[in-house]
């Protein structure tokens, strides 16, 4: 082990705090009295508590004593994603915790603040795989969890003033997020205005209103070979390629045999992803060429617009817009926890369209104007967060002191 900077020391998890597990659901506790809302896992996320759906068991008297969760106690997530973990910061006047959660209760030694990001600090760098138990799942006993090693200023001050600089970087990262979520809702509204005639009863002035086999002739299957990592093969988009209207070609699978010519990518093919689960089904994207060849999974259709009445680029917004993936849903069928649109049933759906492929070029780049924005900004905020990480990486080992770092 490293040695450690002057003024830090070494203290167990179960040194420094009270720990106490959740109480147990049962049959009982479900249906007994004095019905309280608990936390599970998966109320517990990086940083913060979600509050959405809380469920009910009953708790006693002695149980509210001891599973109440007061301002500063943390809760780490037993299982799943082990060791995530959020701070209760008494933004609900009573609540109580399931087994699936850790309570930490300070003793004083170790700010809950400095431990809430040396958490994350610590999860990043998988210092709890020793300490985690496998039976038909990965778990973090208490026992083990107790035992584990956590370096930390003497000082509560300094713990302080290191949790201050982590802050302070956390909120212009939160910042950049606002204007993000603020771009989105702003592009989102441009694309409702531009689109209006899909919510109107009768085409607007200038648009046309056809099935949308008049103007994509062609809907074709990507290939049903099974895929693997070795990149000596050709790769192949699947589902998670497609992300808000875009291909992303991280997280590649490749295709260890030939693939016909025809059933490679060309350049504005638009891909709509036909099966997944119902809030994934009919996202779309299209190919701009960005590997020099690919092909696509079997779950995914090309569609192949006609290029003298429809530009592919329109015929993605129009696919990513809210009405008609409500519309797309309304034809899918549904299968074991998943959906599926028959493509042949999705050329039957009504597009809205202007006859003017200018037009359409001008909707289609006010709304990349849009996202040209939001990539400026994911580009700042992922600059910031590669900066917070050797930063909380530096502050948290004692590698550097809060002052030289703040210098």
């Amino acid at each position: 082990m490293r040695e450690l900077s002057p003024g830090w020391t070494l203290n167990k998890v179960g040194d420094l705090f009270d720990m106490q597990l959740g109480k147990m659901l049962s049959k009982e506790a479900s249906a007994g009295p004095e019905q309280r809302r608990y936390l599970t896992n998966k109320n517990v996320q990086w940083g913060r508590i979600d509050f959405e759906a809380l469920n009910y068991m009953s708790f006693s008297s002695a149980e509210r004593e001891k599973f109440r969760l007061i301002p500063g106690d943390l809760l780490v997530t037993e299982g799943g994603e082990i060791g995530r973990t959020a701070m209760w910061e008494g933004d609900r006047k009573e609540c109580y915790f399931q087994k699936s959660l850790h309570r930490l209760r300070s003793r004083g030694q170790i700010d809950s603040r400095y431990m809430l990001h040396y958490m994350n600090y610590a999860a990043r760098w998988q210092m709890f795989t020793d300490s985690v138990g496998q039976t038909s799942i990965a778990h973090l006993p208490q026992d083990k969890f107790a035992e584990h090693l956590v370096a930390h200023p003497v000082n509560l001050a300094e713990q302080r003033r290191i949790v201050r600089a982590i802050d302070s970087v956390a909120e212009v990262e939160g910042g950049i997020e606002v204007s993000i979520a603020k771009l989105r809702s702003v592009r989102r509204g441009a694309l409702l205005a531009e689109l209006v005639s899909v919510a109107r009863a009768e085409p607007s002035s200038g648009w046309v209103r056809v099935p949308l086999k008049d103007v994509v002739p062609s809907a074709e299957y990507g290939i049903s070979e099974a895929l693997n990592r070795d990149v000596g093969g050709v790769p192949v988009l699947r589902m998670n390629n497609i992300r808000d209207g875009q291909i992303d070609v991280t997280e590649l699978r490749y295709c260890p045999v030939p693939v016909p010519r025809r059933l490679l990518l060309r350049r504005q093919d638009v891909l709509f992803n036909r099966t997944n689960s119902i809030d994934h089904v009919g996202k779309a994207g299209m190919w701009r060429d960005e590997l020099p060849k690919a092909t696509f999974a079997s779950y995914l259709v090309r569609l192949v617009p006609d290029l003298q009445r429809l530009t592919p680029e329109y015929l993605v917004e129009w696919l990513m817009h809210p009405l008609v993936r409500q519309r797309v849903r309304s034809i899918s069928t549904v299968a074991v926890q998943q959906v599926n649109v028959n493509p042949s049933r999705l050329r039957e759906v009504e597009i809205d369209l202007p006859v003017d492929l200018a037009e359409q070029r001008r909707i289609v780049a006010t709304l990349e104007a849009c996202d040209e924005q939001i990539r400026r900004e994911n580009e700042e905020l992922n600059k910031l967060r590669e900066l917070k990480q050797g930063l909380v990486d530096d502050l948290l080992s004692g590698r550097v002191a809060v002052s030289a770092a703040a210098a």
